[in-house]
């Protein structure tokens, strides 16, 4: 299962970052992000499944400290990226439907550039922090991680030292990946609905709700088992790891598959990629019978 996940979550994903460069009608803000977001899950998939089926296949299921660090910074950086990520989606979103006369002077390439850099240097900056502290912990001697991948919260337990500044670190992290990303998405899919229901015609209502239902699912995919997991008791070991496994095998397979199902723009950008190669090979087909 974990294999096959491996292979889709890659296939999936790179197409929809190859789909948008390869079509300018999907050189577009939302796409922009949407291209961030699947670059996230290829980074996610290749630090926890790599390693993961490493572990499956191989006799050798040790991890150096440093290695095991290195590990949860790299999840860590790039699993929390998504977290205001998707709200900045949900802020584009906003824009598109109650400002659609000035969408394109607002969301300028250089204003998208300088969202996506503040994600990915805000959460980068956070799993520094977070590695810094873990190095800090007495780790010395062999340990027994109880989980399939590296995680804070599990490398924590196995800390015989003080662990409050840690703890503080990680509740702080927690606050704003459960509480200030979805407040934002929250005020501005009510900005939206309030908009949307002043639409005169019922085609309007639904083409814009149709253009929020993709990213609305993906986001209660990703908030639910992250808040889930990370707001839980300690005690609840087995409900985490299982949450773990979903948020980190599951989810990037979803993401790309949501996306490609109910958008009809990456519909119709995959039909027109068909139908050119089916008139490339009609072409070359031609030309071999006029030869």
């Amino acid at each position: 299962m974990v294999l096959v996940c491996y292979i889709l979550t890659l296939a999936w994903n790179s197409s929809i970052i190859l789909l948008s460069l390869v079509d300018p009608r999907l050189q577009t803000p939302m796409y922009f992000f949407l291209d961030n977001l699947s670059l996230l899950d290829l980074c996610i998939t290749c630090t926890i499944k790599g390693r993961l089926l490493a572990n499956l296949c191989g006799s050798d299921k040790t991890i150096t400290a440093c290695g095991c660090i290195s590990h949860f910074c790299l999840f860590h950086w790039t699993s929390c990226t998504e977290c205001p990520l998707l709200a900045m989606m949900a802020i584009d979103h906003y824009v598109a439907i109650c400002w659609p006369l000035q969408y394109t002077l607002i969301m300028c390439p250089w204003v998208c550039m300088q969202m996506a850099a503040a994600c990915w240097s805000s959460r980068l900056s956070n799993a520094l922090l977070q590695a810094i502290l873990t190095i800090q912990l007495p780790l010395s001697g062999h340990h027994i991680l109880d989980h399939f991948f590296c995680e804070i919260p599990v490398l924590i337990k196995l800390a015989c030292g003080d662990t409050s500044a840690n703890d503080l670190a990680q509740a702080l992290g927690a606050m704003f990946f459960a509480l200030l990303a979805p407040i934002v998405v929250l005020i501005s899919y009510t900005l939206i609905a309030r908009a949307v229901l002043k639409f005169p015609s019922a085609e309007e209502r639904h083409k814009a709700l149709s253009t929020c239902s993709s990213h609305l699912l993906v986001v209660s995919i990703y908030f639910g088992p992250g808040i889930y997991m990370y707001l839980q008791p300690p005690a609840h070991s087995t409900q985490s790891k299982f949450m773990s496994f979903f948020y980190c095998i599951i989810t990037p397979v979803l993401n790309p598959l949501i996306y490609n199902l109910r958008n009809k723009d990456v519909k119709k950008a995959w039909k027109r990629i068909v139908q050119s190669q089916g008139g490339v090979q009609s072409l070359k087909d031609r030309h071999k019978i006029q030869n």
